[in-house]
Protein backbone atom coordinates (compact mmCIF):
# COMPACT_ATOMS: atom_id res chain seq x y z
CA UNK A 1 0.00 0.00 0.00
CA UNK A 2 0.89 3.90 -0.31
CA UNK A 3 1.38 5.42 3.10
CA UNK A 4 3.40 8.65 4.04
CA UNK A 5 5.77 7.73 6.62
CA UNK A 6 8.93 9.53 8.64
CA UNK A 7 12.04 7.63 9.36
CA UNK A 8 13.36 10.37 11.91
CA UNK A 9 11.94 13.74 13.60
CA UNK A 10 12.37 16.58 11.31
CA UNK A 11 10.74 19.19 8.96
CA UNK A 12 8.38 18.48 6.31
CA UNK A 13 11.12 16.83 4.09
CA UNK A 14 11.16 14.18 6.21
CA UNK A 15 7.48 12.86 4.63
CA UNK A 16 8.48 10.55 2.12
CA UNK A 17 5.77 8.76 0.11
CA UNK A 18 6.56 4.95 0.08
CA UNK A 19 4.87 1.86 -0.67
CA UNK A 20 4.93 -0.86 2.33
CA UNK A 21 2.95 -4.33 3.42
CA UNK A 22 -0.65 -4.08 4.01
CA UNK A 23 -1.48 -4.69 7.39
CA UNK A 24 -3.20 -7.95 8.38
CA UNK A 25 -5.82 -7.82 11.29
CA UNK A 26 -5.32 -9.47 14.60
CA UNK A 27 -8.11 -11.07 16.81
CA UNK A 28 -10.22 -8.18 17.62
CA UNK A 29 -9.36 -6.18 14.06
CA UNK A 30 -10.75 -5.02 11.48
CA UNK A 31 -9.01 -3.74 8.26
CA UNK A 32 -10.33 -0.51 6.63
CA UNK A 33 -9.59 0.93 3.40
CA UNK A 34 -8.92 4.60 4.01
CA UNK A 35 -10.64 6.90 2.08
CA UNK A 36 -9.79 9.96 3.46
CA UNK A 37 -7.71 11.29 6.92
CA UNK A 38 -7.44 14.46 7.70
CA UNK A 39 -4.00 16.79 9.06
CA UNK A 40 -3.65 18.38 12.72
CA UNK A 41 -1.01 20.30 14.42
CA UNK A 42 -0.49 17.45 16.62
CA UNK A 43 1.03 15.79 13.33
CA UNK A 44 3.33 18.39 12.62
CA UNK A 45 4.19 18.28 16.35
CA UNK A 46 4.94 14.48 16.42
CA UNK A 47 6.97 14.80 13.24
CA UNK A 48 9.07 17.16 14.44
CA UNK A 49 9.40 15.54 17.80
CA UNK A 50 8.14 17.61 20.35
CA UNK A 51 5.48 15.07 21.46
CA UNK A 52 8.84 12.42 21.83
CA UNK A 53 9.35 12.21 25.01
CA UNK A 54 5.66 11.74 25.63
CA UNK A 55 4.54 9.19 22.99
CA UNK A 56 5.91 5.88 22.82
CA UNK A 57 6.79 5.85 19.10
CA UNK A 58 8.89 3.31 16.66
CA UNK A 59 10.37 4.40 13.24
CA UNK A 60 9.34 3.94 11.04
CA UNK A 61 6.66 5.93 11.30
CA UNK A 62 2.81 6.48 9.19
CA UNK A 63 1.72 9.73 10.34
CA UNK A 64 -2.34 10.76 11.30
CA UNK A 65 -5.30 9.70 13.62
CA UNK A 66 -8.08 10.74 11.44
CA UNK A 67 -9.61 8.28 9.09
CA UNK A 68 -12.74 7.27 7.07
CA UNK A 69 -12.87 4.35 5.16
CA UNK A 70 -15.12 1.14 3.98
CA UNK A 71 -14.19 -2.42 6.23
CA UNK A 72 -12.00 -4.65 3.62
CA UNK A 73 -11.35 -7.77 5.84
CA UNK A 74 -11.99 -8.82 9.80
CA UNK A 75 -9.89 -10.41 12.24
CA UNK A 76 -10.95 -13.76 14.58
CA UNK A 77 -14.18 -12.72 16.44
CA UNK A 78 -14.42 -9.22 15.17
CA UNK A 79 -18.41 -9.14 14.64
CA UNK A 80 -19.35 -5.68 15.18
CA UNK A 81 -18.86 -4.92 11.06
CA UNK A 82 -19.86 -5.84 8.07
CA UNK A 83 -17.44 -5.85 4.84
CA UNK A 84 -18.08 -3.10 3.21
CA UNK A 85 -19.71 -0.73 5.88
CA UNK A 86 -18.69 2.98 6.17
CA UNK A 87 -16.91 3.69 9.29
CA UNK A 88 -14.77 6.88 10.77
CA UNK A 89 -12.60 6.72 13.74
CA UNK A 90 -9.98 8.35 15.98
CA UNK A 91 -7.18 5.95 15.58
CA UNK A 92 -4.57 6.97 18.23
CA UNK A 93 -3.11 3.84 19.37
CA UNK A 94 -0.66 3.65 22.36
CA UNK A 95 2.67 2.94 20.42
CA UNK A 96 3.03 5.50 17.69
CA UNK A 97 3.58 3.95 14.40
CA UNK A 98 0.61 2.54 12.19
CA UNK A 99 -1.37 5.75 11.38
CA UNK A 100 -3.77 7.28 8.75
CA UNK A 101 -1.59 8.57 6.08
CA UNK A 102 -1.98 5.30 4.29
CA UNK A 103 -4.53 3.14 2.19
CA UNK A 104 -5.12 1.15 4.65
CA UNK A 105 -4.99 0.80 8.80
CA UNK A 106 -5.78 -2.75 10.95
CA UNK A 107 -7.44 -1.05 14.16
CA UNK A 108 -9.46 -2.57 17.12
CA UNK A 109 -13.03 -2.68 16.10
CA UNK A 110 -13.63 -0.71 19.57
CA UNK A 111 -12.13 2.15 17.93
CA UNK A 112 -14.85 2.26 15.30
CA UNK A 113 -18.07 4.06 14.97
CA UNK A 114 -20.62 3.82 12.11
CA UNK A 115 -20.02 6.72 9.17
CA UNK A 116 -22.46 9.82 9.10
CA UNK A 117 -24.68 9.23 6.02
CA UNK A 118 -24.80 12.92 5.39
CA UNK A 119 -21.20 13.68 5.32
CA UNK A 120 -18.21 12.83 2.42
CA UNK A 121 -15.55 10.65 2.94
CA UNK A 122 -13.41 13.76 4.04
CA UNK A 123 -15.93 15.46 5.59
CA UNK A 124 -16.05 12.52 8.10
CA UNK A 125 -12.52 12.66 8.36
CA UNK A 126 -12.32 15.83 9.26
CA UNK A 127 -14.34 15.46 12.44
CA UNK A 128 -13.25 12.25 14.65
CA UNK A 129 -10.27 14.21 16.66
CA UNK A 130 -11.64 17.47 16.39
CA UNK A 131 -14.86 16.27 17.16
CA UNK A 132 -13.94 14.32 20.19
CA UNK A 133 -11.48 16.92 21.66
CA UNK A 134 -14.21 19.21 21.65
CA UNK A 135 -16.77 16.79 23.40
CA UNK A 136 -14.38 15.72 26.50
CA UNK A 137 -13.21 19.38 26.51
CA UNK A 138 -16.63 21.17 27.23
CA UNK A 139 -18.77 17.91 28.63
CA UNK A 140 -16.21 15.96 30.72
CA UNK A 141 -13.42 18.31 31.58
CA UNK A 142 -15.66 21.19 31.69
CA UNK A 143 -19.20 20.08 32.33
CA UNK A 144 -20.33 22.53 30.63
CA UNK A 145 -24.36 22.91 30.92
CA UNK A 146 -27.42 24.56 29.69
CA UNK A 147 -27.56 28.34 30.54
CA UNK A 148 -23.76 28.99 31.54
CA UNK A 149 -21.56 31.13 29.48
CA UNK A 150 -18.20 29.45 27.75
CA UNK A 151 -15.30 31.56 26.22
CA UNK A 152 -13.73 29.85 23.26
CA UNK A 153 -10.41 30.94 22.81
CA UNK A 154 -9.08 29.94 19.16
CA UNK A 155 -12.71 29.28 18.06
CA UNK A 156 -12.20 29.49 13.94
CA UNK A 157 -10.16 26.17 13.82
CA UNK A 158 -10.31 22.79 13.13
CA UNK A 159 -11.93 21.77 17.30
CA UNK A 160 -13.04 25.33 17.49
CA UNK A 161 -15.28 24.87 15.06
CA UNK A 162 -16.58 21.68 16.74
CA UNK A 163 -16.82 23.50 20.25
CA UNK A 164 -19.11 26.68 19.04
CA UNK A 165 -21.66 23.83 17.55
CA UNK A 166 -21.34 22.14 19.95
CA UNK A 167 -21.82 24.21 22.60
CA UNK A 168 -24.62 26.18 21.04
CA UNK A 169 -26.48 22.60 20.86
CA UNK A 170 -26.10 21.86 24.74
CA UNK A 171 -28.04 25.61 25.20
CA UNK A 172 -24.83 27.70 26.10
CA UNK A 173 -23.70 31.09 25.30
CA UNK A 174 -20.91 31.27 23.59
CA UNK A 175 -18.18 34.11 23.27
CA UNK A 176 -15.82 32.96 20.75
CA UNK A 177 -11.78 34.93 20.39
CA UNK A 178 -10.44 34.51 16.71
CA UNK A 179 -8.76 36.75 14.49
CA UNK A 180 -10.90 39.43 13.23
CA UNK A 181 -10.87 38.20 9.26
CA UNK A 182 -12.93 34.76 10.62
CA UNK A 183 -15.69 36.83 12.39
CA UNK A 184 -18.08 36.19 9.53
CA UNK A 185 -17.28 32.57 9.75
CA UNK A 186 -17.99 31.94 13.42
CA UNK A 187 -20.87 33.98 13.89
CA UNK A 188 -22.91 33.65 10.55
CA UNK A 189 -21.73 30.10 10.07
CA UNK A 190 -20.90 28.42 13.29
CA UNK A 191 -23.77 30.53 14.87
CA UNK A 192 -21.71 32.02 18.29
CA UNK A 193 -23.47 34.68 20.17
CA UNK A 194 -20.63 36.94 20.82
CA UNK A 195 -16.83 38.14 19.14
CA UNK A 196 -13.63 39.31 20.36
CA UNK A 197 -10.91 39.65 17.78
CA UNK A 198 -7.92 39.14 20.12
CA UNK A 199 -5.43 41.65 17.51
CA UNK A 200 -7.43 44.02 18.77
CA UNK A 201 -8.72 43.65 21.84
CA UNK A 202 -8.02 41.52 25.19
CA UNK A 203 -10.63 39.24 26.41
CA UNK A 204 -10.99 40.57 29.87
CA UNK A 205 -11.46 43.80 28.42
CA UNK A 206 -14.15 43.15 25.74
CA UNK A 207 -16.27 40.95 28.41
CA UNK A 208 -18.52 42.28 30.77
CA UNK A 209 -19.60 39.39 32.89
CA UNK A 210 -17.05 36.37 34.46
CA UNK A 211 -18.00 33.10 32.50
CA UNK A 212 -18.37 29.52 33.64
CA UNK A 213 -16.11 27.98 31.27
CA UNK A 214 -12.81 28.91 29.49
CA UNK A 215 -11.91 26.74 26.22
CA UNK A 216 -8.37 26.92 25.15
CA UNK A 217 -6.82 26.15 21.94
CA UNK A 218 -4.62 28.39 21.30
CA UNK A 219 -2.04 28.05 24.53
CA UNK A 220 0.00 31.53 25.34
CA UNK A 221 -0.68 34.67 27.50
CA UNK A 222 -4.20 34.04 26.59
CA UNK A 223 -4.22 30.78 28.95
CA UNK A 224 -2.59 32.68 31.46
CA UNK A 225 -4.58 35.29 31.76
CA UNK A 226 -8.24 32.77 31.18
CA UNK A 227 -8.68 32.80 35.32
CA UNK A 228 -9.50 36.61 34.84
CA UNK A 229 -12.45 35.96 33.02
CA UNK A 230 -13.79 33.05 35.24
CA UNK A 231 -16.17 32.84 38.01
CA UNK A 232 -15.63 31.25 41.18
CA UNK A 233 -16.40 27.78 40.89
CA UNK A 234 -15.83 27.58 36.76
CA UNK A 235 -13.46 25.67 34.89
CA UNK A 236 -10.22 26.28 32.72
CA UNK A 237 -10.06 23.68 30.12
CA UNK A 238 -6.82 23.71 27.87
CA UNK A 239 -5.73 21.48 24.78
CA UNK A 240 -2.56 24.06 24.32
CA UNK A 241 -0.66 24.39 27.33
CA UNK A 242 -0.87 23.97 30.80
CA UNK A 243 -1.53 26.67 33.54
CA UNK A 244 1.43 28.08 35.96
CA UNK A 245 0.09 28.62 38.69
CA UNK A 246 -2.43 25.91 40.27
CA UNK A 247 -2.62 26.62 43.79
CA UNK A 248 -3.37 30.34 42.90
CA UNK A 249 -6.62 28.98 41.00
CA UNK A 250 -7.58 27.22 43.95
CA UNK A 251 -7.54 29.97 46.01
CA UNK A 252 -9.97 31.61 43.71
CA UNK A 253 -11.84 28.46 43.68
CA UNK A 254 -11.75 27.77 40.18
CA UNK A 255 -10.17 24.32 38.34
CA UNK A 256 -7.75 23.88 35.12
CA UNK A 257 -8.14 20.73 33.25
CA UNK A 258 -5.50 19.89 30.15
CA UNK A 259 -7.19 17.50 27.95
CA UNK A 260 -5.21 15.14 25.53
CA UNK A 261 -8.40 13.56 23.71
CA UNK A 262 -8.73 9.83 24.09
CA UNK A 263 -10.57 7.40 21.62
CA UNK A 264 -14.07 6.99 22.18
CA UNK A 265 -16.62 5.07 19.89
CA UNK A 266 -19.72 5.94 21.93
CA UNK A 267 -18.86 9.67 21.77
CA UNK A 268 -18.75 9.68 17.94
CA UNK A 269 -22.21 7.88 18.06
CA UNK A 270 -23.28 10.85 19.05
CA UNK A 271 -21.75 12.91 16.78
CA UNK A 272 -22.83 11.10 14.08
CA UNK A 273 -26.26 11.58 15.44
CA UNK A 274 -25.96 15.17 15.45
CA UNK A 275 -24.54 15.44 11.93
CA UNK A 276 -27.59 13.25 10.89
CA UNK A 277 -29.61 15.83 12.27
CA UNK A 278 -28.06 18.54 10.75
CA UNK A 279 -27.11 20.07 13.81
CA UNK A 280 -22.94 19.35 13.35
CA UNK A 281 -21.04 20.22 10.50
CA UNK A 282 -17.35 20.11 9.53
CA UNK A 283 -15.95 22.67 7.71
CA UNK A 284 -12.97 21.70 5.11
CA UNK A 285 -11.32 24.60 3.81
CA UNK A 286 -9.04 22.70 1.34
CA UNK A 287 -8.91 18.81 0.03
CA UNK A 288 -5.25 17.23 -0.55
CA UNK A 289 -4.33 14.27 -2.29
CA UNK A 290 -1.86 11.83 -0.44
CA UNK A 291 1.24 13.41 -2.40
CA UNK A 292 0.88 16.57 -1.38
CA UNK A 293 1.63 15.71 1.97
CA UNK A 294 4.28 18.13 2.62
CA UNK A 295 1.69 20.87 1.23
CA UNK A 296 -0.60 19.75 4.12
CA UNK A 297 1.52 20.32 6.20
CA UNK A 298 2.84 23.62 5.48
CA UNK A 299 -1.01 24.90 5.74
CA UNK A 300 -1.44 23.49 8.89
CA UNK A 301 2.00 24.77 10.28
CA UNK A 302 0.98 28.33 9.64
CA UNK A 303 -1.65 28.47 12.70
CA UNK A 304 -3.95 30.14 10.77
CA UNK A 305 -6.60 27.37 8.99
CA UNK A 306 -10.50 27.94 9.38
CA UNK A 307 -11.74 24.84 9.94
CA UNK A 308 -9.60 21.62 8.44
CA UNK A 309 -7.17 19.59 6.41
CA UNK A 310 -8.38 16.86 4.32
CA UNK A 311 -6.29 14.19 2.27
CA UNK A 312 -8.71 12.20 0.31
CA UNK A 313 -6.77 8.95 -0.46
Amino acid sequence: MKAIAIDEFGGRDKLQLTHVEAPKPGEGEVLVRIKATSVNPVDYKLREGFLKGRLPHQFPIILGWDMAGIIEGRGHSSRRFDQGEEVWAYARRPLVQNGTYAEYISLPESYLARKPKELSFEEAASMPLTGLTAYQSLFIAGQLKAGQTALLIGASGGVGTMAVQLAKIKGAKVIAVSSGKNKDYVMNQLQADDFIDYKKEKPGRAIDEQVDLVFDMAGGVQLQEAHKFVKPGGKIVSIAGKFEDIAFLKQEKKTFHYVFVEPHSRQLDELNELSGDGKLRPYVQQVFSLEEMKKAHKLIESGHTTGKIAVSI
